[in-house]
């Protein structure tokens, strides 16, 4: 390319040198541009909104769907006298709700915590323990 060209070139991307159509042409196509990106951006910030409260709602709707077949349980409490030769793990073991606790140990943690009862081996005939139970029947 001759510098005859290069130095027509660069006049011809030179606003200095530019006719009254090609700048308002050239502003029009700038704000065009300014418009499809707040466009796109609103579009974008309108979509996120849409997707969170869907996902909000259906969540939320999803949380508090039960079975047909629920029947809620309600916890009880009940006292129990304890008998000669029997001991803290057998009362647990008769009244253990496999469906409330992980463990029959953790039955007997809350036993012993709602008792106050320091050591779980000493226990006295006659005592009179509370236990927790379980019952689908709302006292």
């Amino acid at each position: 390319m001759s510098d005859a060209m290069r130095a027509a070139a660069s006049l011809y991307n030179d606003p200095r040198y530019f006719s009254k159509s090609e700048i308002r042409i050239r502003k029009n196509k700038i704000r065009r541009q300014r418009i499809i990106r707040r466009q796109l951006a609103l579009i974008g910030t309108t979509v996120a909104v849409v997707i969170f409260l869907m996902s909000l709602f259906f969540n939320s709707f999803m949380s508090d769907a039960q079975s047909d077949e629920f029947k809620p349980e309600f916890k009880y409490y009940k006292t129990v006298t304890v008998h000669a030769d029997e001991s803290l793990w057998d009362i647990a073991k008769e009244n253990y709700p496999e469906d409330h606790y992980k463990s029959v140990n953790t039955y007997i943690c809350e036993i012993c915590t709602i008792n106050s009862i320091k050591d779980a081996g000493k226990i006295n005939a006659g005592e009179a323990l509370i236990i927790p139970y379980y019952s689908s029947e709302f006292k």
